[in-house]
């Protein structure tokens, strides 16, 4: 981490001249576009009110699928800096050199639950339950597994447990996490997969998934290439403070 923070402030010195990036003066007129997965939005929305107080700086956030905003940024979306839910899509950027891959750091990490409608009775016991007959007729409600990191990590712990054929036709996906949970506080899905800081008061966990049954839950963040370098650098700093993280705890992260 020192060696981290030692780059990141000569970045600002020298303005990343040796990898040919330009770097515009952080104007505070101006804000800091993160572009960051889905189930950040309530951390990101304090994080970002605090630090427009402190650092006199606006943050404006594009909040969707790590997927939806890669292929974004792909396209050549304006983003300064870019949070995804798994390290995949931030390497799909760094294969065409999209971002800064010296300032690249983990700054939270997730877990994995099956949660339910309130109403239902106890606890899951994953390893002897089964999933498709609880289901019925009704559908499991997911992030799209084959794209969204948290549908990603939900077919890898599927898998894992031996579920994953019987409940792949009963399967419904959403776009982002986010909306496989508003599923389930609408009635429209008995069951759902997503992070443990996706939780509802209308909703309750029915299970929590074994850590080793999907790949770790990182949140990796990265400076733009093409953006604000200057000012994403400042942010991106910003969020590794102990206070910062602080409100990262506060709303079910925890420290990778």
């Amino acid at each position: 981490m020192r060696s981290f923070t030692i780059f990141l402030n000569a970045l600002q010195i020298w303005c990343l001249s040796a990898l040919g990036v330009g770097c515009a003066p952080a104007n505070q007129d101006d804000p800091i576009t993160v572009f960051a997965a889905s189930s950040l939005q309530p951390v990101l929305e304090e994080v970002a009110e605090v630090y427009a107080i402190t650092n006199g700086q606006r943050i404006t956030l594009s909040l969707a699928g790590s997927s939806t905003l890669a292929r974004q940024i792909e396209q050549g979306a304006p983003a300064d800096l870019f949070i995804s839910a798994n390290r995949g899509w931030m390497d799909a950027l760094a294969a065409k050199n999209l971002i800064v891959e010296a300032t690249r750091v983990d700054v939270a990490a997730n877990r994995l639950i099956l949660i339910s409608r309130a109403q239902n009775p106890a606890p899951i016991d994953l390893s002897g339950f089964s999933l498709a007959t609880a289901l019925g007729d009704q559908r499991l409600a997911m992030a799209l597994v084959d794209a969204v990191p948290a549908g990603i990590y939900g077919k890898q712990a599927l898998k894992h447990l031996g579920l994953w054929e019987a409940v792949a036709p009963s399967i419904a996906q959403t776009d982002n996490v986010r909306a496989a949970l508003r599923l389930v506080v609408r009635g429209e899905s008995p069951y759902a997969i997503v992070y443990a800081t996706d939780l509802d008061p209308r909703v309750r966990v029915a299970a929590i998934f074994p850590d080793e049954s999907h790949s770790p839950i990182r949140y990796p963040a990265a400076v733009m290439a093409g953006g604000n370098v200057e000012a994403a650098v400042d942010f991106l700093k910003f969020l590794q403070r102990d206070s910062t993280r602080e409100l990262f705890h506060k709303h079910g992260f925890t420290t990778p």
